[in-house]
């Protein structure tokens, strides 16, 4: 895309203009110490980094090469070489199955960055040099850096990707999205290992997309967010403002596209969070660093109002966002099912997002919500083993439901790889989190044993922090300036202390009593008020001075808002930071039918030789229901077991909740046996990952506790003659069946069918249609009865047309 001299001058113009508007601005108030002076030797935080360096790292830069993403760059680099040679007509065809699986290696060669800080390893950074020598090759002459249209330039390799660079990023190419992650690629690793290679790889595509854009046309919103960030790590980087100007000039160009990626009006317009949920998240972080970087502060209060819109209406208690599987989005205010979607991906840009905001203000309700975020909805994102990952992190799981995107259980990689090399490069750069400083204040952000170096009031001071948390919640902090210094120490006491699970009125503990907080310095009691949820101590600062903070840890029974409906007669439980979960595999094999009752006693009991050290929670007094020989249901005493939310299947397969019932009416008793539950299942059509035993697993929206129950549908096949079949053990007499139907308008691409009809196996074995039924009446949700004179059977089927352009699915289907 060529642009004209006058264009350039035009550009020139555009990019001064708003250079000048950032010179009142000098970036974020507050300045978090980077991860390069932080380190982390012990503890929770700890075991993971070293587990992410030992088996993460060299896992996930194996699987970029494994699974051929490298490869893309290689045949890109083959493209150019030989058609430079004479062979015009040369181009490979990519051998992986996403346009953006160039992000996927630059995510994890950010995180080989992080990693290097952490441990320097020779072998790990001559191999991540060879990486960047690949992509380097791969990056035409002018810049532009895209590998599947650069080994496939002749046609598009993909529907995504448009003839002409750029057209197609607002919905899928994702060529904007790709080098947003190469840009935090770039500055990491020169941050990390002081090498240029990436960085300048960096700057020769910045250069071009300046020269694309730069003078605002074509006004193209970036499908998928992230380059915002990118081009502010890359002006911090360098100090060019042209690049904080393109980080601005990507968030105005929206407001005339879909919410589902927040294209649906100006970004300072926008007061909540809807669409797909990384996208928005990583958004609402490039609007903070706009900003931070030119003062402009319509960006914060939009993103201020947005915020508060989540943490009010849309937050899972584990810190978990985008509760919708339907275009892994936000959904409605609470609308927060246990059966949630949750990508990994979404926490861990949702950690970002709460991390700028602290940085704005210096307010630690922001970082008490990354705590939840960071020790819940992320950390469980992984396994202890370090390779296996989960993409979706539900709030309640069956045990055998393959909903891990094709697996059942944590994967050890995906077609769509996101969520691996994000949680790669996140826990590697959590010392970047834990302290930052302004003026004469040095904030305590997140507690963890390690030692740190910052700079406050003009002295350098080094930090030693002594503790266990969050299993227990004394820190000792040792205080070293490098000269007496007059400076305030501000240690974050979380929300959960003072009796508040998040700074809103979205969850609220049956006991909301604070609990007593104390802080000493040499031993001596230190009177402090709060201020923006951090404990103040101003004074003279001197080598080796010591403050001990104890954070008393209280096993927190969680409540619901009342307009969350998959709360309503639920309890969940907390300790300090953590979220629990109950597995089966402590609890008899089940929990839906787990009843903790308001008398039920609680211990906190640390086990070492269990899921890697975790304090676990033994309940007393509690209960299973059970359903009798005539189908009542009674409750018998019971003792259960929860364990850490983020450590939940580690052992294997085996139901798990977070939620459970209060009482015996809110309980999910395991209902009798039937002849559907017990037949065997067969269809026409069920896609990788699609479960057939949801038909008959005996879960409606109407029986199952938060309203959403597992579905079957025929997903992506439309308009198509489809089938679902029961086959019996012997021969069965029916004379009714009830299906209840799938209908996802406004979220999907199931609508009800065009038509269906009922048919049983006769003794020749021919499918024959039943004599006489009752309407086969269509209705969403709720159940249809159809009757019909009674026949003996092996099997029965229904028989669906689907609509022209929509699929169909069902929540059940019964036999009488």
């Amino acid at each position: 895309m060529m642009k004209s001299p006058v264009m350039k001058l035009s550009s020139c113009l555009v990019l001064c203009s708003i250079a000048l508007a950032a010179q009142g601005a000098s970036d974020y108030p507050v300045k978090p110490v980077p991860f390069t002076d932080v380190r982390i030797t012990g503890g929770v935080l700890q075991a993971r980094q070293a587990t992410n360096v030992a088996v993460t790292l060299p896992f996930a830069l194996g699987q970029c090469e494994s699974s051929k993403r490298l490869v893309n760059f290689d045949l890109a680099a083959e493209t150019m070489r030989r058609r430079a040679g004479g062979e015009t007509n040369f181009q490979n065809q990519p051998p992986t199955q996403y346009p953006f699986d160039d992000s996927d290696v630059f995510k994890a060669i950010e995180g080989a960055a992080f990693c290097l800080s952490v441990k320097p390893d020779p072998s790990v950074a001559a191999q991540v040099e060879g990486y960047i020598k690949r992509i380097a090759a791969a990056q035409e002459p002018d810049g532009y850096l895209y590998t599947w249209r650069t080994m496939h330039p002749d046609s598009p390799a993909h529907d995504w990707i448009a003839p002409q660079r750029w057209l197609k990023d607002p919905q899928l190419s994702h060529e904007l999205y790709n080098l947003g992650h190469l840009y935090e690629a770039g500055v990491a690793y020169a941050q990390a290992t002081g090498s240029r290679s990436l960085l300048d790889v960096c700057l020769k595509s910045a250069e071009l997309v300046q020269r694309d854009f730069g003078d605002g046309d074509p006004r193209i919103a970036p499908g998928h967010q992230v380059i915002e960030m990118g081009f502010a790590k890359l002006y911090r980087q360098t100090g060019d403002p042209r690049w904080i100007a393109l980080a601005k000039f990507f968030l105005d160009v929206r407001g005339k596209g879909s919410p589902y990626s927040q294209d649906h009006k100006p970004v300072v317009e926008q007061t909540e969070a809807v669409g797909h949920a990384v996208r928005a998240n990583y958004l609402y972080s490039g609007m903070a660093d706009v900003a931070a970087l030119t003062g402009d502060a319509r960006y914060l209060a939009a993103i201020t109002r947005i915020w508060e819109n989540v943490v009010s209406r849309k937050l899972h208690l584990t810190g978990g966002c985008g509760a919708r599987a339907a275009g892994e989005a936000y959904g409605d205010d609470y609308e927060l099912p246990n059966q949630c979607y949750n990508e990994t991906c979404a926490a861990v840009a949702f950690l970002f997002w709460n991390h700028r905001m602290f940085l704005m203000s210096g307010d630690a309700k922001y970082m008490d919500v990354f705590e939840r975020s960071l020790y819940n909805g992320v950390l469980s994102g992984v396994s202890l083993s370090g390779d296996r990952f989960f993409y979706p992190n539900p709030l309640e799981y069956d045990g055998k439901a393959a909903n891990n995107h094709g697996f059942a259980g944590r994967a050890p990689w995906f077609g769509c790889a996101c969520c691996p090399p994000n949680v790669l490069r996140t826990l590697a750069s959590l010392g970047g989190y834990v302290y930052a400083a302004k003026d004469d204040k040095l904030f305590v952000n997140l507690y963890a044993q390690g030692s740190a170096t910052a700079t406050v009031a003009g002295t350098k001071v080094a930090l030693e922090q002594t503790t266990q948390y969050p299993w227990e919640g004394t820190v000792t902090l040792r205080v070293k300036p490098a000269a007496a210094s007059q400076f305030t120490l501000c240690l974050r006491i979380p929300g959960w202390v003072r009796g508040q699970p998040l700074p809103s009125d979205l969850y609220h503990y049956d006991d909301p009593t604070p609990a007593k907080w104390t802080v000493r310095v040499n031993g001596k009691r230190f009177s402090t008020d709060l201020k923006q949820g951090f404990a103040a101590l101003t004074r003279e600062w001197k080598d080796g001075d010591v403050v001990t903070l104890d954070l008393p840890l209280p096993v927190r029974r969680v409540a619901g808002n009342p307009k969350i409906s998959a709360t309503q007669g639920l309890v969940a439980l907390e300790r300090g930071p953590v979220v629990y979960a109950f597995e089966g595999c402590d609890n008899g094999g089940s929990v839906l039918d787990s009843v903790l009752p308001g008398k039920a006693g609680i211990t906190a009991r640390h086990r070492s030789n269990l899921l890697g050290g975790v304090t676990v929670l033994e309940v007393n007094n509690a209960g299973k229901t059970f359903r009798g020989e005539s189908g009542e249901v009674s409750i018998k005493k019971a003792t259960l077991t929860a364990i850490p939310y983020a450590v939940w299947a580690n052992r294997g397969l085996s139901p798990m909740a977070v939620w459970v019932a209060r009482d015996a009416t809110r309980a999910r008793t395991a209902p009798r046996p039937t002849i559907a539950s017990q037949a065997k299942v067969t269809t026409s059509f069920s896609r990788g990952g699609m479960d057939t035993s949801r038909l008959n697993d005996q879960l409606l929206p109407q029986n199952a506790t938060d309203g959403f129950a597992p579905n079957f549908d025929f997903w992506p096949h439309k308009g198509t003659s489809e089938w679902v079949a029961y086959e019996f053990a012997q021969p069965t007499l029916a004379s009714a069946i009830t299906v209840s139907w799938f209908d996802d308008t406004g979220s999907g691409e199931c609508r009800l069918p065009v038509s269906w009809r009922l048919l049983y196996r006769g003794e020749d074995g021919e499918w024959k249609p039943v004599a006489n039924p009752s309407d086969y009446t269509l209705r969403k949700r709720d159940p249809v009865k159809v009757t019909f004179s009674p026949v003996t059977t092996k099997a029965l089927r229904l028989e669906v047309q689907l609509p022209e352009g929509f699929s169909v699915g069902l929540y059940e289907w019964s036999v009488d």
